[in-house]
């Protein structure tokens, strides 16, 4: 999130709106998002309602980090995983891909 924050105004040129989905609570997100300087909605998805539609549940039952490109019909257009939880993928192809919409 911090890495889509760097972006953002580049992202948002696109048409785009950032919008983050956790499963941790309101409070950790604030608690999260304050210091990182995150500008854009951080939703709370508490008993992983919206992780598990999406189908994105791995080990443990945690989600696995990614990201959605949805259209304004609630059509999921793109997605970006890498293999790894802890690895992101570049900005630059979310954008690229945003511009294609």
């Amino acid at each position: 999130m911090v890495q889509l924050q760097k972006d953002i105004a580049t992202i948002e040129a696109t048409g785009t709106q950032v919008v983050g989905v956790s499963y941790d609570s309101i409070e950790v997100l604030r608690k999260f998002a304050e210091p990182a300087g995150i500008s854009f909605p951080l939703l709370s998805d508490e008993g992983s309602k919206t992780i598990r539609a999406f189908g994105i549940h791995f080990r443990d039952g945690l989600p696995h980090p990614g990201t959605y490109l949805i259209d304004r019909k609630g059509t999921v257009r793109a997605k970006f995983f890498q293999e790894g939880y802890r690895e992101r993928h570049d900005n630059s192809v979310l954008i690229e891909a945003a511009k294609k919409l």
